[in-house]
């Protein structure tokens, strides 16, 4: 008969477990790469410098150059994807070269691409990789077999080295590289919020007052045909039609006030936001505080269009338990400050994709400007925007 005992805990193995962790595997693995990688890189440099070089003096010799840093910037792309791998080292890809077509020409495209900091920059990097790769690919080789104690300890210190040099050697060029990149991204969100308003112009004019205007039309028509048969029939037609004509034009007006209404631009912000202020359904309290000279009529209508959103915003969500809402536009040296606050329910969130606040967010940043909101739940909601303050004219 076989009886079995149980194992105390305190006798129990320990658990396996691997004897480094997955940051310094990955950090020993790129230590190892380093070597071939850099041969490849330093071959390419050399040859590429040598070979451009000796060929300066004729026609091809410049274009040559233009293509090779061109594949420099590519092998450094490479290289940053690796690092992100494996280091964790998250840099931002530099701005690309325009085409000749969008540089002006051939020539200009061809200056731009020989001067490109970027390029040059890699090929700095692959130069001294050389020397770099031999020293990191013998230290963790020899670390493997010999100095594995130590090993985690010499990896990190190597690989911050590297991180170093990636961050240093292969970034954009400087705070304008990352500039250019957030002009991009905003021209692309103007981009896609003017294509925005004019489907909503069109689909308002369609569904609204074209739709009104043909149903009128239809009405006229048909009351023409009764006028001498039945004059009283064709009278009430044509005075039902007057009705459709008067709501047409409130359609009409109320759309040309949403892109930008006449009282704007005869008489500012105070009066437009004052009239935009009594069309809430809670009251409103406005107060403008600007000097004689008002901002650009673009700086102007952004500033109307985002005191009109959050005014529609109080009206559909503040609730019924809202009480009222104050509108404060002032301006603090170059900067132009909106704040529209309400004692509404709260909990308006801007994070959310495709909500109403984080459109006013992209519209806002595309033009420099920031929006903050402050809205816990069941207290009430303060949005501020600011903006560039550009004069008029």
């Amino acid at each position: 008969m076989t009886t079995s005992h149980a194992i105390p805990d305190n006798d129990r193995p320990p658990p396996v477990r691997a004897a480094f962790g997955a940051v310094t595997w990955k950090e020993i693995a790129y230590l190892l790469t380093n070597l071939p990688l850099a041969i490849v890189g330093f071959v390419y440099a050399v040859v590429m410098v040598s070979v451009t070089g000796g060929l300066s003096v004729t026609a091809i010799g410049i274009p040559l150059l233009a293509c090779g840093l061109y594949l420099s910037r590519q092998m450094g792309r490479l290289d940053r994807a690796r690092a992100r791998a494996l280091l964790g080292v998250r840099v931002d890809e530099p701005t690309p070269i325009p085409g000749p077509k969008r540089s002006g020409g051939f020539f200009p495209w061809l200056w731009t691409s020989i001067k490109d900091p970027v390029g040059w920059r890699t090929v700095l990097y692959q130069l001294i990789r050389l020397p770099w790769g031999v020293l990191t690919f013998t230290v963790a080789l020899t670390g493997l077999f010999v100095l594995w104690p130590v090993l985690p300890y010499l990896a990190r210190l190597l690989a911050n080295a590297d991180r170093a040099m990636v961050r240093g050697l292969l970034s954009p060029s400087d705070d304008l590289e990352r500039r250019i990149a957030e002009l991009e991204s905003d021209r692309g969100v103007v981009v896609d919020t003017a294509a925005a308003d004019l489907r909503r112009i069109e689909r308002d004019l369609h569904d609204g007052a074209q739709a009104r205007l043909v149903a009128l039309a239809m009405g006229l028509g048909l009351a023409k045909e009764k006028l001498l048969e039945d004059p009283e029939g064709a009278a009430a037609m044509v005075d039902e039609a007057h009705g459709e004509v008067k709501l047409a034009l409130q359609e009409l007006r109320d759309l040309a006030r949403g892109i930008h209404p006449a009282v704007l631009t005869d008489r500012g912000l105070d009066a437009a936001l004052s009239s935009v202020a009594s069309r809430c359904v809670v009251p409103v309290k406005v107060a403008v505080d600007l000097p004689q000279a008002r901002p650009a009529e673009a700086i102007e209508g952004i500033a109307y269009f985002v005191v009109s959103e959050l005014l529609q915003n109080v009206s559909k969500h503040a609730g019924p338990g809202a009480r009222g809402a104050s509108v404060e536009v002032w301006r603090a040296g170059a900067r132009l400050l909106i704040r529209v606050s309400d004692d509404g329910r709260g909990g308006a969130d801007a994070s959310g994709g495709g909500s109403g606040l984080a459109g006013l967010a992209e519209r806002l940043g595309a033009v420099d400007g920031v929006l903050v909101v402050d809205s816990p739940a069941g207290v009430g909601t303060t949005v501020t925007a600011e903006l560039p303050w550009r004069d008029r004219g």
